[in-house]
């Protein structure tokens, strides 16, 4: 092949490269090669167990699997190539009482989608797969629509397809080297020729970490050995056996010739060629079999399915998958412009192809997707996972607690404590109970807050579960009196420069060009009027602005917008968060907490609401920003990181006398649920308006300054919004919701719950949901499903607690 160009280049041939060709030639991109270093299928896609399961841990997720089934139904007929797809359903078991509650979980779940999940007996699901031993089995899950497909099978259909529609498929062609300029991909080279692209898609599996370091873009996959055997045939085994699943024996299973497929996630995973290449020559190989740690779950499986005992085995699969340190897919668009991921599926790329093409494409073609992909999107990575013993730590875990129940609140605990700062050793002496989020140590809650009287708040059921009373101590305490709070985890961002305000004009819904010292609460929107991000801006100076946002929005807050900055090299945004503390103090009693230690003018006149100002406390200079997520007055004071410490000593020294406890993350969360405000990645996300979340008084469409999204916010008031955020209360106060429960008016599922929590001050279960306008109205009954069952819901105004604002403005 001589040199040549085309308008994008695929790098894997697997079963993700040939669904992102197909998609991209599907929204009329021709010019397109796919390129592989040997042939389709060669990698981890070949030896994939190919069982197809729609219902996930997230919205976006579930709706991915639920397109890659319509996929699968209709390309047999669209390409020629048969898929193989076998519309079986799925059966999950469950064996205790624990998964029972799961189960009635994933059923309500799926109402929400439509899909026609139910719950069925022991001996219910006996007749749907006959084999397996119901002894200790309490029912199950069915999923008709659920089933199994070939992988090489459905590769090669959509790689028809693709070529049908222009693409060129380029194998035994790899991949030596990516062309990089001013962080601007221009091209790729290959021992066949160099090829000139601006768009290039890593789509290598578990070669996918090699492939991004020619671009300088760490792709954190850790290949992971998985293995399943299959036996011949057995009797009594049926083509239409749906798949099936027992989490609770950490195994699976499908029908594969009139025998059977059964593998599973065992707790010793063995993670390969971590922090070595892969061999050039792993090209269609598997692994060396590996009985020994296979037998956990052999005990599994053929005590579930007895006939196994007797059944002859043809082969043990043993090949690497490429896993992530969360579990989640990587894709979208990396930190060098055009230069985009979709790689680490986590042994389910076969169910996720379909829908993992289509975002690919959406996300190149539109510059955004469809669906809210934040939870699967590169730029969640931090720095930290350079390191490849902290990402591979991580997966590992992640591998081997695969089909563990995870309560709300569960910590993961691998590779920590990684970043913290300077108040962490003062914290844990307080009795800091802490949590983690993207690598920082945060102080959830305090044991020495704990009160034995609070224990009837205790929610019911799993919320229950990684709970203490000293939630609603620091909660109540923050509403009565004060809470002290690090959150020094919070990210924060400098933009500066001559062009910094007409950046952030053109990103920023509402009016940030205002005078030096005010705070700006404002969303930046996409194209289609969605929240890419929920923050505040601070004007520091007629050329400089702080921005800070949630702990784990910080890499995708940055990376949106070092997207946008101009070429000229007028703006420079900087991610300052390890440079700076952030303690914040809340509560009727802060103003006199604070002026213990603070002699600066901090009355209401002098230091108004979303003001900032330099102050000094306790000899500490800091920045004050007087804005609140709890609801009460309060400031936040950033330090330089090393006076953290101190300020915090001062502050909970000056409080005693006026009562002030050391509060943490948990309550934060209950606090801001009484008030209101919202939570980016569910309350609001890319798929809504501000309109639509309540979040209109932030937005200035008459602003001199134009803005993304605004034409399509401009749309949206003329027509009428679609959907309303509304705020629930429930009949049981206890009743916990944790997101994604279906809500029903009458009869009908009309929406799903966003987030909830209880409200401490209130005394009830507080809930958000998107509901029709039509529904929308302060009064309207509802009923939320809790693990199965329908507690009555009221729609109420907001906020609940103070909705006059005056505590905020005192």
């Amino acid at each position: 092949m001589a040199d040549s160009q085309a308008r994008a280049v695929i790098i894997g041939g697997g079963v993700a490269g040939a669904s992102v060709a197909y998609h991209l030639t599907q929204l009329g991109w021709s010019d397109i090669i796919l390129a592989d270093r040997a042939e389709l299928t060669s990698g981890s896609t070949f030896h994939s167990a190919g069982l197809v399961g729609q219902l996930r841990s997230s919205v976006t997720l579930t709706r991915m699997m639920m397109y890659g089934v319509e996929l699968y139904r209709r390309l047999a007929e669209e390409t020629g190539a048969d898929p193989g797809w076998h519309e079986a359903g799925s059966l999950r078991l469950a064996s205790s009482a624990e998964r029972i509650q799961e189960l009635r979980r994933l059923s309500g779940w799926g109402k929400t989608f439509g899909l026609p999940l139910e719950i069925v007996s022991t001996s219910e699901a006996l007749e749907l797969f006959p084999l397996f031993d119901p002894t200790g089995v309490e029912g199950a899950a069915y999923l008709p629509t659920d089933g199994w497909l070939d992988p090489s099978g459905l590769t090669m259909a959509l790689a028809a397809g693709a070529r049908r529609r222009g693409a060129r498929i380029l194998t035994r062609t790899p991949v030596t080297g990516i062309h990089v300029n001013r962080g601007r991909v221009e091209g790729v080279e290959t021992d066949q020729g160099d090829i000139q692209t601006e768009i290039v898609v890593n789509a290598g599996g578990m070669f996918a970490n090699e492939i991004g370091r020619m671009a300088g873009v760490e792709v954190p996959v850790v290949p992971m050995s998985h293995q399943y055997l299959i036996t011949k045939p057995i009797d009594g085994v049926r083509p239409d056996f749906p798949t099936m699943r027992d989490p609770d024996r950490l195994v699976y299973f499908r029908e594969d010739a009139g025998g059977l497929v059964a593998g599973g996630y065992e707790r010793d995973p063995a993670p390969w060629h971590v922090d070595t290449p892969i061999p050039q020559d792993f090209n269609h190989k598997l692994l060396a079999e590996d009985w020994e740690r296979f037998e956990p779950l052999a005990r599994g499986a053929f005590g579930l399915v007895p006939s196994l005992n007797d059944a002859e085995i043809v082969k043990m699969v043993n090949g690497p998958e490429a896993f992530t340190p969360d579990g989640e897919f990587i894709l979208g668009e990396s930190e060098v412009r055009g230069f985009f991921v979709a790689a680490g599926f986590c042994a389910h790329g076969i169910a996720g192809a379909g829908g993992v093409g289509k975002v690919m494409a959406e996300w190149i073609v539109d510059g955004e997707p469809e669906f809210d992909v934040w939870r699967m999107d590169i730029r969640r990575f931090g720095a930290q996972y350079r390191d490849r013993e902290y990402a591979k730590v991580r997966a590992v875990e992640i591998y081997s607690t695969y089909y563990d129940i995870h309560y709300p609140g569960e910590e993961r605990q691998a590779g920590r404590p990684l970043k913290t700062g300077t108040t962490y050793d003062r914290l844990g002496e307080l009795g800091a109970e802490f949590g983690e989020k993207s690598g920082w140590e945060r102080a959830n809650w305090f044991r020495s807050n704990e009160d034995e009287r609070l224990e009837a708040l205790r929610p019911r059921g799993w919320s229950g579960q990684h709970w203490s009373t000293a939630i609603p101590a620091e909660h109540l305490a923050t509403r009565e009196r004060a809470g002290l709070f690090d959150e020094t985890s919070f990210a924060k961002i400098e933009v500066r420069g001559p062009g910094a305000c007409d950046l952030l004009q053109h990103l920023c819904a509402n009016d940030v060009d205002r005078a030096a010292g005010a705070v700006v609460y404002t969303q930046m929107l996409n194209r289609r009027g969605g929240i890419e991000s929920d923050v505040t801006v601070t004007r520091l100076a007629e050329d400089r602005f702080r921005i800070v946002t949630g702990t784990a929005f910080g890499n995708h807050d940055l990376g949106w917008i070092r997207k946008h900055l101009p070429d000229d090299g007028s703006v420079v945004a900087e991610d300052v968060t390890a440079k700076l503390g952030c303690i914040g103090l809340w509560g009727p009693r802060a103003r006199d907490i604070l002026s213990v230690v603070c002699d600066d003018d901090l009355s209401n006149e002098g230091f108004p609401y979303m003001a900032a100002r330099n102050v000094t406390a306790a000899g500490v200079s800091c920045l004050a920003l007087r804005v609140t997520y709890v609801g009460e007055l309060g400031w936040e004071l950033y330090p330089d990181m090393v006076d953290a410490l101190p300020l915090w000593d001062a502050l909970l020294g000056a409080g005693r006398d006026h009562g002030v406890v050391p509060a943490g993350y948990r309550a934060i969360d209950s606090l801001r649920l009484e008030k209101g405000y919202r939570t980016w990645g569910a309350d609001i996300t890319p798929e809504e308006t501000p309109f639509e979340a309540g979040l209109g008084f932030a937005v200035r469409l008459n602003k001199d300054a134009d803005f993304i999204g605004r034409e399509a916010l401009e749309r949206r008031r003329a027509e009428g919004v679609r959907q309303k955020l509304c705020c629930l209360t429930l009949a049981d106060p206890r009743a916990a919701t944790l997101g994604n429960e279906p809500v029903r008016f009458g009869d009908d599922v009309v929406s799903r719950i966003t987030t909830g929590g209880i409200g401490y001050s209130v005394g009830t279960s507080v809930a958000f949901a998107y509901l029709p306008p039509a529904l929308a109205e302060v009064g309207t009954q509802l009923s939320v499903e809790v693990f199965g069952d329908w507690v009555e819901a009221e729609i109420a105004a907001e906020p609940l607690w103070d909705p006059s604002g005056a505590r905020i403005r005192s």
